[in-house]
């Protein structure tokens, strides 16, 4: 990708990211309850209270204001304040996001060493028994639901052989090293299994038909072994076209870690959508879901910028 075309499609990012910002804004916004209904059964909390909490926050007003100066603080970095903590938007995100990080980073790794081995193997013993088991173990991997995979591990794991802590980031009071690892075993290993199994078919698919070109014969007409020819010919035009997948399900990992976090008690990202969720904060899951947005569509561009790196034929386009 040239330099010209690079700053276009940055430049492409800001009106679909306030396109992006105007549909959550009004999806969180007309759904049915609000944050002030959390009030509502308690007696302690007057009208009074509520048509003052409504107002600090600028719930009172009609929604096209509260977009226009919502939009207008973020513009300037003001993400506005939890509505269930009192604190800043930015600090509450930016606390979370180390640890969803960390998980991400580690599930992702492991996801794309899965994919690249079993790849490989799948596609070089194509129509074979282990191609089939694979192909079994892949599909396994998408069908089994992640919340359930979670619930089996943690039974086995910590309950029945108690080896890995259950939830958590770390113990309290005994973190060290081993400690936090121990902890991101199993909520690492569910993402990254549900993942590479995704990541293992695309690859396999994509060496399978560059397996079948000419310049894969050529290759082995001129004496190149087949470890050689599968790992240079095959798996280098495989990723090529598996990277756009890989990139969005890397952002995807981060922002969508929903229900591997809730499970495990991990305190990242994604539990505390659940808790802005089930509080109504409407402030933090603006912050939360744009913070996807952006996360989504930048990867989705370095997806580009690599495949350019690896693919000469693509960098001018």
């Amino acid at each position: 990708m040239s330099a010209g075309a690079l700053l276009r499609r940055l430049l492409g990012v800001i009106p679909l990211l306030i396109g992006i910002s105007l549909i959550l804004f009004a999806v969180i916004h007309l759904a049915p309850g609000g944050p002030l209904d959390v009030y509502a059964d308690n007696p302690s909390v007057t009208p009074e209270a509520l048509a003052r909490i409504a107002r600090a926050y600028g719930l009172d007003r009609p929604l096209t204001v509260q977009y226009a100066l919502w939009l207008k603080a973020m513009l300037i970095g003001d993400w506005g304040y939890s509505i269930r903590t009192g604190r800043p938007v930015l600090t509450e995100i930016t606390e979370r996001i180390g640890p969803t990080l960390e998980l991400a980073a580690v599930a992702a790794s492991v996801a794309l060493l899965m994919a690249m081995a079993l790849g490989v193997v799948a596609a070089a013993r194509d129509g074979r028994r282990i191609d089939r088991v694979i192909e079994l173990v892949t599909l396994g991997g998408l069908s089994i639901p992640v919340f359930w995979l979670g619930l089996v591990l943690q039974y086995l794991f910590s309950v029945k052989l108690g080896w890995l802590p259950s939830a958590g980031l770390e113990t309290i009071g005994g973190s060290s090293f081993g400690d936090r690892l121990a902890h991101l075993v199993m909520p690492a290993a569910v993402l990254a299994f549900a993942t590479g199994a995704a990541w293992t078919r695309y690859l396999r698919a994509g060496m399978i038909d560059a397996l079948r070109q000419d310049y894969v014969r050529t290759a082995y007409a001129k004496g190149l072994s087949r470890p050689a020819v599968l790992l240079r010919h095959g798996l280098r035009n495989a990723i090529v076209p598996a990277i756009s997948i890989i990139a969005l399900d890397l952002a995807s990992l981060i922002s969508g870690a929903v229900i591997t976090e809730a499970v495990f008690a991990w305190p990242g990202i994604g539990s505390l959508f659940v808790e802005s969720l089930d509080g109504r904060d409407y402030p933090v899951l603006m912050g939360v879901l744009l913070a996807g947005s952006a996360a989504v569509i930048l990867a989705n561009l370095l997806a580009d910028l690599v495949q350019g790196l690896l693919d000469p034929r693509l960098r001018d386009g």
